[in-house]
């Protein structure tokens, strides 16, 4: 009888364990990554992921049904799209200053923002200047804004996300490694790693409210109090992994996916059919994901895998980088 109960307990935790491996069936060998999940392992991350295979800094994510959008968040973000997807590889943090360093030293691009008009900067607007406040006016134009000097003035640091990129300009890197930049499915079906939306946005803090993101503590525009330990971007990797071992899916920086801006989800034959549609004028806008480190519960509350917002595919923001991807 004994052995009955032991055969069956065994039973139970095989299944359970079959139940956890199974986004993650048949995985190819990964590529070696750099250990990161804390302020120090981030810190002293070089920003270049070891390796110079296909697959290099990437992790495999194994594709199947999940529900695009959430009911929980903003109107934009319904109604729910069940949504089937085929396996594919995904950087495992954003790409890095120096990632994008590499590529710019190897093919002699010029960024968008280098060639134009610089970049769109955050600063903390006058709490007196009542016309400004009401105009949300705490964005400003830096002709000497660009990704190696993302607020127009500090030299970019190796480890921290690239910002300052337009779409082209994100695009033209991941192209370059033989990559793309992900679908909004690919990439919210990444950040809620098999977890439901409820579950999903928990993670952003801990059982007694700490920070597991880059985002803003405080009242937005004013005062950040970089519980998080950061009061702008952070470096990538510093908090923990999501269950599939990705970094910063939320908060730190928005990220450039491909889809076409709608102000609501559409079924997948109306998506492919918005996606090849021609722009209306010169900078249509394109869906960026995850929330930023300017995301404050007051303001944008949009920390989360499932938020997503329009951003102008040739407005590069201090606030906006990006992550590939690479089919199997």
């Amino acid at each position: 009888m004994k052995w009955r109960v032991l055969a069956a307990s065994a039973a139970v935790m095989f299944a359970a364990v079959a139940v956890l491996c199974a986004r993650h069936e048949a995985l190819p060998p990964a590529s070696p990554t750099a250990v990161l999940g804390t302020p120090q392992r981030c810190a002293a991350y070089d920003g270049l992921p070891p390796g110079s295979g296909r697959h290099a800094g990437m992790q495999y994510i194994a594709g199947g049904r999940f529900e695009l959008g959430s009911l929980r968040g903003y109107a934009e973000e319904r109604p729910l799209v069940s949504t089937d997807l085929a396996p594919f590889w995904i950087d495992r943090t954003e790409v890095t200053n120096a990632q994008f360093a590499r590529f710019v030293a190897a093919t002699g691009y010029v960024s968008d923002a280098e060639r134009h008009d610089g970049a769109v900067v955050f600063s903390v607007p006058d709490a007196n200047d009542t016309a400004d406040l009401a105009a949300g006016r705490w964005w400003h134009l830096r002709h000497d804004a660009n990704w190696r000097k993302p607020d127009g003035a500090a030299a970019a640091a190796a480890n921290e996300p690239v910002v300052d990129v337009t779409y082209a300009d994100a695009l033209a890197y991941a192209r370059w490694l033989g990559r793309e930049l992900p679908s909004e499915a690919q990439w919210e079906f990444a950040a809620k790693a098999g977890r439901d939306n409820a579950d999903a946005d928990r993670a952003l803090r801990d059982a007694q409210g700490h920070p597991l993101a880059n985002f803003w503590q405080g009242l937005f525009p004013f005062n950040d109090r970089g519980d998080d330990g950061y009061t702008g971007r952070a470096p990538v990797g510093c908090f923990a992994a999501n269950p599939d071992g990705l970094y910063d899916m939320v908060g730190n920086v928005w990220e450039w996916t491909t889809d076409r801006y709608r102000d609501r989800h559409a079924p997948a034959e109306e998506a492919e059919a918005a996606a090849v549609m021609p722009a209306r004028g010169s900078a249509p806008r394109r869906v960026i994901k995850g929330g930023s480190y300017l995301c404050a519960a007051n303001y944008c509350a949009r920390a989360r895998a499932s938020s997503r917002q329009g951003q102008e595919a040739d407005l590069p923001s201090e606030h906006v980088g990006f992550r590939t991807v690479a089919p199997t």
